[in-house]
């Protein structure tokens, strides 16, 4: 009997997978921090003989030499993934075997070159695949962005291409029956309209995926390349970290508590250093430190840190709590950010109650901000929202700035006026202050709820 887990990351939307038959298992996709799965190994008395890899990720740094490293198991990747470690390349056919399952290797190019699908077999139940493992060719409600292999010499519409042919030609031709495993769900910048489920069958693809309708291929290209979202900052560097191979955990550097004054040094010497407070918005907007940015803990944090904070900065963590710390180190670690050079101990009341300044960004309501738009004031107001979000409809009067960019729409902004920010719900506009502090804007206030809760409140949004 198939032994079958699905390991869900909501932070990075990103799932992996333990399969595992008589005694043995293998780790699809595997996260960077890999202790649950060799727990759950042991609580399944499972050894696990093989390191699955769909493509070089580019979203996440992937654990699997140090899953190889402590448990032995060889790792296994496409043999166009060019790799520098030991490993067992794997081509169009080929099998993996633990117990009496199987993963077929099908070679389905088109997110990137290397990218593989995986049919799983029980051969103790059928000679047909039960389920098929897709990376991130299809997803639940979408398939893979075909703009991130520019460097490996391809076009987003050559990709693309590629990438009908994979799904035409492959996955398509599966039982309507099959189910459907990917590596990504809602949230994921690896597509644009994934569903929150995380599994699906090939027939329900079929039918509600809109990507997987019948069209020519050119319509499926121009389709599936236009208004992808912004390819974050850290996509090309996780993808050659996991090509070479990451560290093991253990070994990046804890970050070391610093007194205010360490604080202020390193601000003051190091022009790499940077605050990034790790607060609720609600806490940054009421307190926080001149300069600090602001990516919460509570949100899609490590994919926000990696499109916000360049790999090169010296990162001095902020938190409410000492012990949120830790939790940081290990969602930056994920994405590759290992530059934690320490943490405020004490945190904004260490800051405080030793005699410096702290700011503080007013939180006002949609029912506040809609008497504004009503009543004409002067107030700018900039969504930071993507821009397909913003199209889908906005505050009137809104700049559209998407916060991933939001440096490259300052020239359209004027810092002298007073400026409501607004996002989805509040957590990326928080992110969004922070930068426009540093760039001379004094006059700013947040919005609470966002536009989730400005057309809750039975205020109109605007697609002009």
């Amino acid at each position: 009997m198939m032994y079958f887990k699905q390991f869900y990351l909501g932070c990075l939307a990103h799932a992996s997978y333990l399969i595992g038959s008589n005694g043995e298992a293998l780790v699809v996709d595997p996260q960077r921090d890999v202790e649950q799965y060799i727990a759950e190994c042991d609580a399944q008395n499972l050894t696990l003989k093989y390191i699955v890899e769909t493509h070089l990720h580019r979203d996440f740094v992937s654990g699997h030499c140090e899953l190889a490293a402590r448990t032995g198991a060889k790792i296994v990747y496409s043999h166009l993934a060019n790799v520098e470690f030991p490993h067992l390349a794997v081509k169009d056919g080929d099998e993996i075997q633990v117990g009496t399952v199987a993963l077929r290797v099908v070679e389905t190019p088109g997110h990137t070159p290397e990218s593989i699908s995986l049919l799983v077999f029980d051969r103790s139940e059928s000679e047909e695949p039960l389920k098929v493992l897709t990376g991130d060719t299809m997803f639940v409600g979408d398939v893979g962005r075909p703009d991130l292999a520019g460097a490996q010499g391809y076009t987003p519409q050559s990709a693309a291409a590629l990438l009908y042919d994979s799904l035409h030609k492959r996955l398509l031709t599966l039982n309507d029956s099959v189910e459907v495993y990917p590596a990504h769900g809602a949230g994921s910048l690896c597509g644009r309209n994934m569903s929150k489920e995380s599994s699906s069958t090939i027939g329900e693809q079929r039918r509600t995926n809109y990507a997987l309708r019948p069209m020519p291929k050119n319509e499926f290209v121009d389709l599936i390349t236009k208004e992808q979202p912004e390819v974050p900052l850290y996509f090309p560097r996780d993808a050659e970290i996991n090509r070479q191979g990451a560290i093991a955990l253990a070994d990046i550097k804890s970050p070391r508590p610093l007194s205010v004054g360490e604080v202020k040094d390193l601000l003051e010497t190091d022009s790499k250093a940077i605050l990034l407070d790790v607060r609720t918005a609600e806490e940054f907007g009421a307190s926080h430190i001149n300069g600090s940015i602001n990516i919460g803990l509570g949100g899609q944090f490590a994919m926000w840190a990696g499109a916000l904070v360049p790999h090169e900065r010296k990162i001095i963590i902020v938190a409410g709590d000492d012990g949120k710390v830790a939790e940081a180190v290990m969602r930056l670690a994920r994405i590759g950010l290992e530059n934690v050079v320490g943490y405020l101990e004490g945190g904004v009341e260490a800051w405080r109650d030793a005699g410096e300044s702290v700011a503080s960004v007013p939180q006002i309501s949609v029912g506040e901000l809609q008497q504004a738009i009503e009543h004409d004031e002067d107030l700018q107001i900039v969504d930071v929202r993507r821009t397909r979000e913003y199209l889908d409809g906005h505050v009137a009067k809104a700049h559209s700035a998407p916060l991933a960019q939001l440096s490259e729409h300052l020239e359209n902004l004027d810092q002298n006026k007073a400026t409501a920010v607004i996002c989805a719900g509040g957590y990326r506009s928080s992110a969004a202050l922070g930068i426009l502090a540093a760039h001379g804007f004094k006059n700013l206030r947040n919005v609470t709820g966002g536009t989730g809760a400005f057309v809750n409140a039975g205020y109109a949004v605007t697609q002009d």
